[in-house]
């Protein structure tokens, strides 16, 4: 019982802990542009922690992203330190001057996003690969430019609506 009562009072801690949002203050005069930053060849390395900080997977990413004017096409080739491979295949299209939805083979229905500034948010569901079959999760994914070559990605992953970990991931233009 007492394992049960600490297990629960940690997933309220994590919680009320502070997310982003796109209201923050700039920290940069810097625009993001998805379509431009994501053209081309990209790398990015990433990993997984859950939510006592445990860190669980490890991967890289080759990217390959092209802009047709209407549509932007990620294809992303990952690799994780076990061996293991995926490819997802993104289709994002600009709504709006900073809108933009997209799929994905796995994503529940459209993922949505908006760019402000800096800063980039991508939210949606995906039934997500891992080593024993499928995993339910949503993703609430905030991207910020730190430089023209270099963007940071926190993404916050809950499941039933609890927080379960999160994705740290690196983005280098090549």
């Amino acid at each position: 019982m007492r394992a049960w009562m600490t297990g629960a009072l940690l997933m309220v801690l994590g919680a009320c802990t502070g997310k982003p949002g796109l209201e923050d203050a700039a920290l940069s005069d810097r625009d993001l542009n998805l379509e431009e930053f994501f053209a081309g060849e990209l790398i990015a390395y990433g990993q997984f922690q859950d939510i006592f900080g445990t860190v669980r997977r490890r991967f890289e990413v080759e990217i390959a992203g092209t802009w047709d004017g209407e549509v932007l096409t990620l294809v992303e080739d990952f690799i994780y330190e076990d061996g293991s491979t995926e490819q997802r295949i993104w289709s994002l299209t600009k709504t709006g001057p900073e809108t933009w939805e997209g799929t994905a083979p796995g994503v529940i229905g459209t993922a949505t996003g908006e760019e402000r500034g800096d800063t980039f948010n991508w939210q949606y569901t995906i039934d997500l690969p891992v080593p024993d079959g499928t995993l339910r999760v949503s993703f609430d994914d905030w991207m910020w430019l730190l430089s023209e070559d270099r963007l940071l990605n926190r993404a916050y992953m809950k499941r039933f609506g609890v927080d379960i970990g999160e994705v740290i991931i690196t983005f280098e233009k090549l």
